[in-house]
């Protein structure tokens, strides 16, 4: 009786679950099941396998061995459709949306035909802003996809998969772009939700968010399942051995010694660009030697500094400095000439172009600088040195430097991304998002460099939503809301709480 008991309450089997690319074996022989009303934890290095198995079980993949079964019934493989209609809903790490089309109609598309008149919207409409407010997933129905930020486009992508009803939900890193006070509103809903019976699989580097919301949790390495460990009998610091098989240091960064100011911006403001939201009148100093951490909610326009600052935009009002001389032409090969280096938000979309090899990316703004290029020509020996060069040393872990980057891990893209920033020695780095979707490992690889950068001499300008890395890193601290800018705050003098009330824009008011 106690086996059909147990054998009812399994919703997910995967047994045997094998997949190769050529000679990569992304995932081995992986064998695991989920209960109903289970919060279990994938976690791993990047490219350990975890987004591979999930993209198996969604039916973008199929497993070259092994099956999958749903609520006792086995899943046809490759089929996204058959996994919809089983309950299985997936909340991917990087997005699947259109971006010609709205929030609604995304997150519509599917569930009715499309050439149905209004496609129900007005049902729909009221749905998704209830589903809006419970989980706290600001965003506009009618806004277009294109117009969003990337914090917006992943409320998109949760809301997408909540609309659908799904009784087995996949996370795949959900809080990434999400405040302290939106990932927990999020976790006291799942949780809700999981006590009516449903189940998860949630993927995450952060590891305060698996001990706190998951009951076990199972461990990828190389494609392998090397542990499964019941939530409430560890803690973070094994969880992290555990993942990357041997201990992790977080970085400590010494008190920083700033110098010169390298940037300086005086009441600039720029145009909002469709929802966007553009920089009204801010005052802003980037000194040498020194990390400014930028915190706020994603949308509230830290695009707009990051465009203005890799030269993609231009102030509407006020006055740029850069080395005390007044910018009166800016683009994007000004600011590379002056030495400003580019982590992007988006590695995908900005930050890299998917099926050029990893030596073509990793000279993509300097190709025609020396010794990538001589009299006007292009040195191919030479560019696949210095791609070599990023690969040993930044650990990117790839094929060879002939690999399309496509096929590379996030973490391994961001590696060598911040390898080609680097080596360029940039004077001003511009750090946008530059852990997102990182395992611990690879977290503490690239704060590491952003530290020693900072003590070579470089001035850090930090943007992140992950208030924990702000706080770790940043030398000084400002919070960014509705395009306005706070004070600076000096490490260590304000709690998360009170920086995120700023971001909620309180500090703001108070101060008006």
């Amino acid at each position: 009786m106690t086996e059909t008991k147990e054998a009812q309450d399994v919703v997910l089997r995967l047994s045997g679950i094998t997949k190769r690319f050529g000679a990569l074996t992304a995932n081995d022989a992986i064998s695991f099941s989920l209960a109903r009303g289970e919060v279990v934890a994938l976690l791993g290095e990047n490219g350990a396998g975890k987004t591979t198995l999930m993209n198996i079980l969604f039916g973008h993949y199929t497993a070259d061995e092994g099956t999958v079964e749903v609520f006792g019934q086995p899943l046809p493989p490759g089929l996204p459709g058959a996994a919809l209609a089983a309950g299985v809903g997936m909340v991917h790490q990087h997005f699947t949306l259109a971006d010609n089309m709205t929030v609604l109609e995304n997150i519509l598309l599917g569930t009715a035909p499309l050439w149905r008149p209004g496609l129900g919207r007005g049902g729909a409409r009221q749905r998704v802003q209830q589903l809006s407010r419970d989980f706290g997933l600001a965003v506009h129905p009618d806004a277009r996809v294109a117009t969003l930020s990337v914090g917006e486009r992943q409320r998109v992508e949760i809301l997408k998969a909540l609309y659908r009803e799904a009784r087995i939900l996949i996370l795949d890193e959900p809080t990434a772009v999400l405040t302290p006070q939106e990932s927990d509103a999020l976790f006291e809903t799942l949780r809700k939700a999981v006590a009516q019976g449903l189940s998860v699989i949630f993927i995450s580097h952060k590891l305060h968010e698996v001990t706190a919301v998951s009951s076990r949790v199972l461990v990828l390495r190389h494609g392998r399942l090397v542990g499964e460990v019941a939530t409430a009998e560890t803690d973070r610091h094994q969880l992290a051995e555990l993942m990357v098989g041997a201990e992790i240091t977080p970085p400590a960064p010494a008190e920083a010694r700033p110098g010169a100011t390298l940037l300086k911006l005086e009441k600039v403001s720029t145009p909002a660009r469709g929802n966007r939201t553009g920089l009204r009148g801010i005052d802003l100093e980037l000194k040498a030697g020194q990390i400014l951490g930028l915190a706020g909610v994603s949308g509230n326009g830290q695009g707009a500094l990051a465009d203005l600052l890799s030269g993609l935009e231009t102030p509407s009002a006020g006055t740029m400095e850069l080395t005390g001389e007044t910018v009166t032409s800016w683009s994007p090969r000004d600011a590379l000439k002056a030495r400003i280096g580019r982590i992007p938000e988006d590695r995908h979309t900005t930050g890299t172009i998917a099926d050029f090899t990893l030596t073509e990316n990793a000279v993509l703004e300097r190709y025609a600088q020396p010794p990538i290029a001589t009299s006007g020509w292009m040195d191919w020996s030479a560019a696949r040195r210095a791609a070599e060069q990023v690969i040993e040393t930044y650990d990117v872990r790839c094929p060879g430097p002939e690999t399309r980057i496509r096929l590379l891990s996030g973490g391994n893209m961001q590696k060598l991304i911040l390898g080609r920033v680097l080596e360029a020695q940039p004077m001003i780095i511009l750090a946008n998002q530059p852990v997102r979707g990182l395992d611990i490992g690879a977290v503490t690889y690239v704060q590491e460099r952003l530290i020693a950068a900072r003590d070579a001499g470089a001035a850090v300008l930090l943007i992140s939503e992950d208030l924990d890395e702000v706080l770790t890193l940043s030398d000084v601290v400002r919070v960014i809301c509705e395009g306005r800018l706070s004070p600076e705050f000096p490490r260590g003098s304000k709690t998360p709480a009170e920086l995120g009330q700023w971001m909620a824009g309180q500090g703001f008011d108070d101060a008006a």
